[in-house]
């Protein structure tokens, strides 16, 4: 990694005035990586949750996080989007976003969109009405989500519903939709935002194996115009659409490679997968 560490950003990026004109300009992969993360520590109290970790991901990557529950899996999702600070280290999105000085408002319009594990969506509102509510808005100018959408937004809810593959069910209450289908219709409100990179946390616990099988032909469709990161314990679907996986222990990072290669290595077997 102390390659790549080579091209990370300046650390003394600052947003203050110039922050619009960032924002504006959208993040800078020019060197072909999307999240600079470097030697970072986050302790909360006397517990470290994540201890001198440093990883790059690269524009238009599927990664896959996996370990054991405590290893510092939600919290270095928490740091990519502002909810939780950097104690030491640096955190940058592409060249030009120094994540640790963002809002978590701020990040989210920089590019990057976190889905839960727990899908979020309002259920007494139908699918579209969902979707719509999800698209971006002209602050200075109250809209509801019966107004004329903008050509940018049409597209994307065009594009959203025939990849979360809910087009025949627009007008069916969010509240009536199977659990993934209910994960699927959260991805789709996260695609009406046109993220650059996305965060899916267990995009499929408690899914059935159909709905599994879906999940990780949406996720490699998505890698065709987003770089993504996805947190899972199911190893059969992150064999199904892994390249590169990261093992976190401890809050470091334990091993990396391909599946099959992480799952030889004797740390991993000893710490995550057991004998």
């Amino acid at each position: 990694m102390s390659d790549l560490g080579l091209n990370a950003p300046q650390h003394g990026g600052q947003l203050g005035e110039g922050y619009g004109r960032l924002r504006a300009a959208g993040p800078d992969f020019s060197h072909g990586i999307a999240l600079y993360l470097e030697k970072v520590s986050v302790w909360f109290d006397a517990f470290q949750a994540l201890n001198d970790l440093s990883l790059y991901i690269n524009e238009g990557e599927l990664r896959c996080i996996i370990g054991p529950n405590g290893a510092g899996k939600t919290t270095l999702m928490d740091v990519i989007t502002g909810k939780t600070r950097p104690t030491q280290g640096t955190a940058f999105f592409g060249q030009n976003y120094n994540l640790a000085k963002m809002s978590t408002e701020e990040i989210a319009e920089a590019g990057i969109g976190r889905k839960f594990q727990k899908p979020t969506v309002f259920e007494n509102f139908t699918v579209m009405e969902n979707l719509l509510l999800a698209a971006p808005k002209n602050k200075q100018v109250k809209k509801s989500f019966f107004s004329r959408l903008e050509p940018d937004a049409q597209l994307a809810l065009e594009q959203s519903l025939e990849q979360i593959r809910l087009k025949g069910l627009i007008n069916k209450p969010a509240g009536l939709l199977s659990h993934g289908q209910k994960q699927w219709l959260e991805i789709g409100m996260l695609l009406m935002q046109r993220p650059k990179l996305i965060l899916l946390d267990e995009p499929v616990a408690g899914m059935t194996d159909a709905e599994t099988e879906h999940t990780a032909e949406l996720c490699l469709e998505l890698k065709k115009n987003h770089t993504l990161i996805v947190v899972e314990h199911d190893m059969s679907f992150i064999n199904s659409i892994s390249e590169k996986v990261t093992v976190l222990a401890q809050g470091a990072i334990l091993a990396e490679g391909t599946l099959a290669e992480v799952q030889t290595n004797e740390d991993v077997i000893e710490k995550y997968l057991g004998r």
